[in-house]
């Protein structure tokens, strides 16, 4: 019976002719479709999965080198183009809209082998931490059916964490990726902002955004980073600087490093207690073990949150004013009378709850009116937060948070407390909002048999030495 353990075992596999790529294909098929009830995918496009499989073995048996990610399957958050499949954003808003081009992630995967097996269910545009905003329904998790997996991309994450593929991709626009890769027990990377090519990835916040990676394991996340990074002629943001080969030096011994964490972040009354002491000892066994890892003060904990969501939802404002009813998705059928009337009934047929209250909150904190107030006062905030982050990484290597408050909660806990859901972001936010690249652990796990992780973060494109220094935490947990 086929198993997977990481790409690199997957591939001496497959070199030594003990499995086949369509052998693998077979198996995640039957394991998505055997755990439908969790709703982590929207679609799975078996044929064409087992069409491609089948090539990729014809490859082998003439005796050809593997490619890259040879045979890896991977499954796509329903945000990411494909062309030729559905894209929705797990909106009503886009429910028969098919992508006409592909997103320069899934090019490069697929010349590097690998094989897209589905599009996995999200919050709607990626608006969440929970995925209980799909209007597809909810997504649950695989260790707890009546909890979350987090958001927004809990698919993606249920996906990994259940063994329906190898690898999926999210994006995280504040903890998007490494909220559900917590919740969930695995490995959720997301790069600097400006690592990976944002074309083809449906926007919901664009100086937020980035896409990011789920995996069993550091040394996967670390070998499709290596894959999808790098320049791309349709993204201006996109970073010009040369891609490291991140899958051969993820396990290479680092010098002890100097460490920070914030004080704050440990003493935060929202912080669980297992969490708190948990973390607690991990930085005492790094200490024993040879790194400095000193507290700093972070006095404006309380503040990125309210940041984030003030700049993230203008931007949302702006982004999502082109789904209008009239250049594709959903069109009202009923009194249009007018092009305000066609409009407001698209919008208001087609946006779910969640998106809607943060299209209203964008939009406010735009207005003449509150502009200077709001939105401004937001972005001198990100700058000091900014300057601070440059400041810090002068000093150290890395910084340690939690990645989440709790574990994950019941479905439906949050959903009549937006605060409360807010406050999931509490810890990730950050990253975003500087641009840096973090990454959440799977090394503990709590007193109700939930896992939770350690959250690292490094300096802007360092992913090299946060990949180094989480496989050397991981380490001392073995």
């Amino acid at each position: 019976m086929f198993r997977f353990t990481t790409i690199k075992d997957y591939h001496n596999n497959l070199q030594s002719g003990q499995t086949t790529v369509v052998e693998a294909v077979r198996f995640f098929v039957e394991a998505a479709k055997g755990a439908a009830s969790l709703n982590a995918w929207l679609t799975i496009y078996e044929d064409e999965a087992l069409e491609a499989a089948k090539k990729l073995d014809e490859h082998i048996k003439a005796g050809q080198p593997l490619l890259p990610l040879h045979g890896v399957v991977v499954g796509l958050k329903d945000v990411i183009a494909y062309k030729n499949h559905p894209l929705s954003a797990a909106s009503k808003i886009l429910q028969n809209f098919h992508s006409i081009f592909d997103a320069t992630v899934v090019e490069k995967l697929q010349s590097a082998g690998a094989i897209i097996l589905g599009r996995q269910n999200c919050d709607e545009f990626a608006m969440g931490s929970s995925n209980e905003n799909s209007a597809y329904g909810p997504v649950k998790n695989g260790i707890d059916p009546t909890r979350v997996p987090g958001g927004s991309s809990g698919g993606s994450a249920v996906a990994v964490q259940m063994n329906h593929c190898m690898i999926s991709l999210g994006s995280d626009t504040g903890g998007s990726v490494r909220q559900p890769a917590d919740f969930c027990g695995i490995v959720g990377l997301k790069p600097s902002y400006g690592r990976i090519s944002r074309y083809g990835l449906i926007a919901y916040a664009s100086s937020f955004d980035q896409i990011g990676i789920f995996a069993k394991s550091v040394a996967d996340a670390a070998l499709v980073l290596e894959i999808i990074a790098g320049p791309d002629d349709f993204d201006s943001t996109v970073s010009e600087l040369p891609v490291p080969a991140f899958s051969t030096v993820v396990d290479e011994p680092t010098s002890k490093k100097r460490i920070a964490y914030f004080k704050e972040a440990l003493e935060h009354p929202s912080l669980d207690p297992e969490i708190k002491a948990a973390i607690d000892a991990t930085i005492a066994n790094m200490q024993k073990a040879g790194y400095t890892v000193d507290a700093v003060s972070f006095d404006m904990l309380d503040m990125v949150v309210p940041t984030y969501y003030v700049l993230t939802t203008a931007e949302a404002s702006s982004n999502l004013s082109r789904y209008d009813g009239v250049k594709f998705g959903h069109r009202s059928g009923t009194g249009n009378n007018d092009l305000t009337s066609l409009y407001k009934n698209a919008r208001s047929e087609g946006f779910g709850k969640e998106v809607k209250r943060r299209i209203m909150l964008g939009t406010f904190v735009l207005s003449a009116g509150y502009f200077d107030a709001y939105f401004t006062k937001a972005q001198q905030i990100r700058k000091l937060l900014v300057d601070g982050s440059v400041q810090l990484f002068k000093n150290y290597d890395a910084v340690l948070l939690p990645t989440v408050p709790s574990p994950a909660f019941l479905i439906g806990d949050h959903t009549k407390d937006s605060v409360a859901m807010f406050l999931a972001d509490i810890y990730t936010v950050y990253a975003n909002l500087v641009g840096i690249p973090a990454i959440s652990m799977p090394l503990y796990q709590h007193s109700t048999g939930l896992p939770f992780g350690l959250q690292i973060m490094c300096a802007p494109f360092e992913e090299t030495a946060l990949l180094q220094l989480s496989t050397a935490i991981q380490k001392l947990h073995e």
